[in-house]
């Protein structure tokens, strides 16, 4: 077995017949070698490994990276992952804000630009002003719609990522079925990759913070709550698009608080940022939306601290039964909510803790985000590097322009 850039194992048999896109596996790390490490690493013939690594330089995808030492004659030419060669497009639509940055094929943002938009307006008009921005972006930073190697949209709902059609989406009327995918090859005619924001989230997340958890969940706490679920390394769908959705688990002492969705006692009624505005005004404590209520929070509001902590033991409820079912070593808490830091998060330790059983939370560490609002533009970009540079479409792509 070779290990790739990502730790998983390449079996000596799948490398032998895969061609030069398993072999370009390895290199995604970034790490320059010479023609003859590489033949080492992996058992091949240096005549093999030679004529793979000509496909990938004349790709594009791998380039020159000075030269080994040597110890006589000629220096070897070390060889090297080549991430500028293409752009990725990546786009996270939230409830009422829409960023679009252009990133290389490592994740590196090279622009962005941040916008409020509200997701109630329709799929044209979000996804029109998407392309608009994104063609201005590539502009910005000298590269051409040419050079996009995809585009990754995470959208605020329920996604059949297959076709990257939303699915009965509460907060985004005039979505339900829209066929994000073509509408954005219309003006881009690349890879468009389409999933739920807390899916890509966590892949943003765990690829830039925490690549050694193959357990991982990330949990949002916003307008609306949910969690992607990465088991195994690998990020978990479900059969429908819509494994992670704790907002509308059942809460016990939610019984008679009615959701958006028309059943009692969601986490979402009780934890999300318009159900902790509410709770405040019962009290008596003016807020409109989930932003009154951390900018209280920040004031030292005593009432604000008390509801954002309940929340926090809510989602902790939840959290309790997934961590006995998942066993996870990483849950990190991210979304509007999370960045007010530790009020919440102590609310979700207290409970987990309490009610996890010991041998489950032995080792787990239950951490706020790091990515903060970029863990989705991040994870937007990782899906679709995920894609175009999988063994398959690499050797795709080097046949196409044989």
């Amino acid at each position: 077995m070779t290990k790739t850039a990502g730790g998983s194992a390449i079996p000596e048999l799948a490398l032998a017949q895969g061609g030069a896109g398993v072999l370009f596996q390895l290199l995604r790390d970034g790490k320059a070698r010479t023609r003859a490490e590489l033949a080492l690493a992996t058992g091949l013939a240096r005549s093999t490994v030679a004529s793979r690594i000509d496909a990938l330089i004349a790709s594009g995808l791998v380039g020159p990276a000075g030269e080994a030492s040597s110890s006589g004659g000629r220096p070897p030419s070390r060889f090297a992952f080549n991430p500028a060669v293409r752009v990725v497009l990546a786009v996270d639509v939230g409830a009422t804000h829409v960023i679009v940055a252009v990133t290389d094929l490592n994740g590196e943002v090279l622009a962005e630009q941040r916008l409020a938009q509200d997701v109630a307006a329709g799929p044209e008009a979000v996804l029109g002003k998407v392309l608009t921005e994104g063609v201005a972006l590539l502009a910005a930073v000298g590269r051409t719609v040419g050079d996009v190697a995809g585009v990754g949209i995470g959208l605020p709902g329920p996604v059949e990522h297959a076709t990257g059609r939303p699915v009965k989406p509460p907060i985004m009327p005039g979505w339900d079925g829209f066929d994000v995918v073509a509408y954005v090859q219309r003006s881009l005619p690349v890879p468009v990759l389409v999933d739920n924001d807390v899916n890509i989230m966590a892949l943003g997340e765990r690829t830039a913070h925490w690549p050694e958890h193959n357990n991982f969940l990330f949990i949002k706490v916003a307008t609306g709550v949910g969690s992607g679920i990465i088991s195994s390394g690998t990020l978990q769908r479900g059969a429908n698009g819509t494994a992670g959705d704790l907002g509308h688990v059942r809460v016990p002492r939610g019984d008679d608080v009615l959701c958006r969705c028309g059943n009692y006692g969601c986490l979402e009624a009780l934890a999300s940022g318009p159900a902790l505005a509410a709770e405040l005004n019962r009290q008596g404590v003016p807020a409109a939306k989930g932003s009154d209520v951390l900018r209280l929070v920040a004031q030292g509001n005593l009432q604000a601290i008390q509801v954002l902590r309940q929340a926090g033991r809510d989602v902790g409820d939840v959290l309790a039964t997934v961590v006995n079912l998942l066993n996870p070593s990483v849950i990190v808490i991210g979304g509007s909510l999370g960045q007010a830091g530790e009020h919440l998060m102590a609310g979700v330790r207290e409970v987990v803790y309490r009610r996890s059983l010991p041998l489950a939370t032995a080792h787990l560490r239950i951490s706020l985000s790091m990515a903060g609002d970029r863990a989705a533009i991040l994870g937007a970009s990782q899906m679709v590097t995920q894609h175009v540079l999988s063994p398959a479409a690499v050797e795709a792509t080097l046949q196409a322009a044989g």
